[in-house]
């Protein structure tokens, strides 16, 4: 090998990588969300993780057909144009500012099992806007994690789940009568419940899209990539459905709805108090870590498509240490609107809506991705043998499917009031996570217009 390829990523660092990218906090608070749907939830991972991989797969086969490719925006763009690639950007950093709201609100419901005032609101939202604007200020200075750093974190971030499902694959396998007390958990299914469920489950593999490494930085992209986003998804997707599956059936569903931390409780149970505050100590930790490095992506995409004309020029300012200063305090400002119009509601509440709001976002730009397989191989754009063209194209066909059933079920609810008795509804206008989706892409419409005016403009002045 020579010494530059051994500079270069291998196969197993790319699929820690993705690993890495796909664990954030949210899943330390997604077993309380998950707890009103009961083992619905359980059938629900089973039908994420397939359409997680099918997505996967998609992300592949585009990565090694463009592999200088910018990502989603430019396999949208170069299938429908630069209207569907500019929407597909703006839904993906709306997703990125909006789950960071679920990322900081994670971290802080676990901060509060070690101090317990942190728990109610108000104290709850200011602590974690104070999250928010602390690590802002860090990005601002141009900060940037060490590897080495990255790499204690996702340790930190894969060590309680792994403590969760060795428990509970271990209580399982010896017949341990924690796990069989079924009335724990509601047992009646639903497709209703199995949909909204699954909207939820999807938050905790999102990031599979931002595993895209450029060809030049990895040995071998076109086998490599491909193989690395697959084995990720895989493993990141069987690690959290034990994990959580383990959390669902040791604690009461009542109880677990109200949980600030579930896999520290979980931990208290069977190995004391001082286990459940190192649990909750590594998640709030390992949440703040994600928080950062996301901070840092919401304010550096919104820079860079600034750069290429994409999106206002307001976003390319930058400071003398070359941060994004108007883009990351953009997109802060933003995020701490989101958490002050939450801030009534309880930590799980807030944390499942905005997990919905910006799963719903991430979803819009997968089935963009899934629709640009099909136009792609239809115009001869993705070249395929005939074998290959009638698997690309089912792939393209059932994650396109697969992303408009987890969008509708986003807009689910479980909310007694709003449902009127029912046990799941669609949720109204004004707090449907599923439309108000759409509502902030269609803001994206007048900003594409004005864009293409001001380039229009700055290219009739520079002639």
């Amino acid at each position: 090998m020579s010494a530059k390829n051994g500079r270069k990523l291998g196969f197993w660092m790319c699929s820690a990588l993705v690993v890495g990218n796909m664990i954030g906090s949210g899943i330390f608070l997604l077993p309380a969300s998950l707890a009103p749907y009961g083992l619905n939830s359980v059938i629900a991972w089973g039908f994420t993780a397939t359409g997680a991989m099918i997505i996967a797969l998609i992300f592949a086969t585009l990565g090694r057909a463009f592999p200088t490719a910018c990502g989603p925006y430019d396999y949208t763009r170069i299938a429908f144009g630069e209207m569907a690639g500019f929407i597909v950007a703006w839904g993906y950093w709306i997703s990125i500012w909006v789950g960071n709201a679920a990322i900081a609100t994670g971290s802080v419901s676990y901060l509060s099992a070690l101090f317990p005032e942190i728990g109610a609101q108000p104290t709850s939202a200011i602590v974690t806007i104070a999250a928010v604007w602390l690590l802002t200020g860090v990005n601002m200075l141009g900060a940037r994690t060490a590897g080495g750093v990255q790499v204690v974190a996702t340790v930190l971030k894969i060590l309680p789940l792994l403590a969760i499902a060795g428990l509970g694959v271990y209580l399982f396998a010896t017949g341990n009568v924690a796990l069989s007390q079924e009335s724990r958990v509601p047992t009646t299914f639903s497709i209703d419940a199995i949909t909204a469920a699954a909207a939820l489950t999807l938050w905790g593999l999102l990031g599979l899209e931002s595993a895209s490494v450029p060809g030049g930085k990895v040995q071998d992209p076109e086998r490599t990539i491909p193989r690395a986003t697959l084995l990720g998804t895989a493993i990141t997707a069987v690690v959290y459905v034990l994990a959580c599956t383990s959390v669902l059936l040791l604690i009461p569903a009542a109880t677990l709805a109200q949980s600030q931390a579930p896999f520290a409780d979980v931990a208290a149970m069977f190995w004391g108090a001082g286990a459940g505050k190192w649990i909750a100590l590594f998640a709030a930790i390992s949440g703040l870590g994600a928080l950062n490095g996301w901070i840092l992506l919401q304010g550096e995409l919104p820079y860079q498509m600034a750069r290429q004309n994409v999106f206002p020029r307001l976003f390319a300012q930058e400071s003398r240490r070359q941060a994004p200063v108007a883009s990351l305090c953009i997109s802060s400002a933003l995020l701490t609107v989101l958490i002050l119009m939450n801030s009534a509601k309880s930590l799980v509440e807030v944390f499942s809506f905005i997990v919905l709001l910006a799963t719903a976002a991430t979803l819009t730009l997968y089935l963009m991705c899934a629709l640009a397989v099909l136009k792609l191989l239809k115009t001869g754009a993705l070249p395929a043998s005939s074998g290959k063209l009638r698997w690309l194209a089912l792939a393209g066909v059932v994650g396109a499917l697969y992303s408009l059933w987890a969008i509708y079920g986003a807009g689910l609810s479980t909310d007694a009031k709003q449902c009127g008795g029912q046990l799941i509804c669609w949720a109204p206008m004004l707090s449907n996570p599923a439309i108000l989706n759409f509502v902030l892409l269609a803001l994206g419409v007048p900003v594409f217009y004005l864009m293409r005016r001001s380039k229009a403009s700055a290219a009739a002045t520079a002639v």
